[in-house]
């Protein structure tokens, strides 16, 4: 494993998170935000600092009962799969799957990363990593990702790929859980995008504490938009996420205001809100062969 540090600068702690023991690598450039990426899951941005404030929830964030993913959920962008990506379901593999379970948002997170490069530029920033991660069928999967700051615009692109390492197929699914914590919000926060219709929605869009929505991703050219903002904690900008709907045709959005939690996840997805059974039975859980990939790529940037 080999760093490139700009200065020599080593791994940061997250200023003023409840990440803060965890030591994260920041990748920055002269415009755009302050990334904290985590080498012990993923890596995964924990605190993302814009307009001088952390945007990432912390600990607002609800329990779900895994430690597993605890640390995950208090960052920026944590990534759901590769096996699967929403609550536990029974692994479907017959009698070898018996009594075993693809666990809450699939088995990536807590997987740590191999850094391949990290290289902080003024105008431009450059962070990858290998990613391998067992399966909760027992196959293998590696994920190469890479992070790229533009210092020109101040837009984040992810590129991720993930290939089939194992010796059986499997059936890919991503979801990159983006969750920004509501306490930097107010009431001129608005939810707009040709996806949520013609008027944009409150952040509280929904009812009661916790609420979820998810929709086709719609786009011209194979792109898809979302726009949450402006975010008075971040001088006002407006954070605008565009995605690839080739392998990320839904967009689910998830609120909850359930104390202690306050946040907003924009999570764009690979497949519906529906459970596996139904998802196979109409059959969009189509497999990848050993040595087969997926490509998987999103953007955004504060404006």
């Amino acid at each position: 494993m080999s760093h490139a540090y700009v200065n020599g600068e080593p791994p940061q702690t997250v200023p003023g998170n409840a990440l803060e023991s965890i030591a994260m690598l920041e990748l920055y450039a002269a415009r755009g935000p302050r990334l904290f990426l985590d080498e012990s899951s993923v890596f995964d941005i924990g605190s993302l600092i814009v307009g001088g404030a952390d945007l990432s929830p912390g600990r607002a964030i609800p329990d779900d009962g895994d430690p597993r993913i605890d640390h995950s959920l208090e960052g920026f962008l944590f990534t759901c799969g590769p096996d699967h990506i929403r609550h536990p379901d029974t692994v479907d593999d017959g009698k070898e799957g018996e009594g075993r379970k693809y666990p809450l948002h699939g088995s990536f997170s807590s997987s740590p990363a191999q850094v391949t490069e990290f290289v902080n530029g003024a105008l431009s920033s450059v962070a990858r990593a290998v990613v391998m991660v067992k399966l909760a069928d027992g196959g293998l999967a590696r994920l190469e990702r890479h992070w790229h700051i533009d210092g020109v615009t101040g837009a984040v692109s992810l590129n991720d790929r993930v290939t089939n390492a194992g010796s059986k197929p499997f059936a890919p699914m991503l979801m990159y859980h983006m969750n920004i914590g509501a306490k930097n919000f107010d009431a001129k926060t608005q939810l707009s995008g040709a996806m949520v219709g013609k008027v944009p929605l409150s952040w509280q869009f929904g009812e009661g504490d916790n609420y979820v929505f998810c929709v086709p991703a719609g786009g011209e050219e194979g792109h898809a938009s979302v726009r949450l903002g402006p975010i008075a904690g971040a001088g006002g900008l407006t954070l605008r996420v565009d995605f690839d709907t080739a392998t990320l045709p839904y967009l689910q959005m998830w609120r909850n205001e359930s104390r202690p939690a306050y946040v907003v996840g924009i999570e764009p997805a690979s497949h519906d809100w529906k459970p596996r059974a139904e998802l196979a039975a109409a059959g969009a859980l189509t497999p990848i062969q050993p040595g087969e990939f997926r490509d998987y790529a999103l953007r955004f940037v504060f404006a």
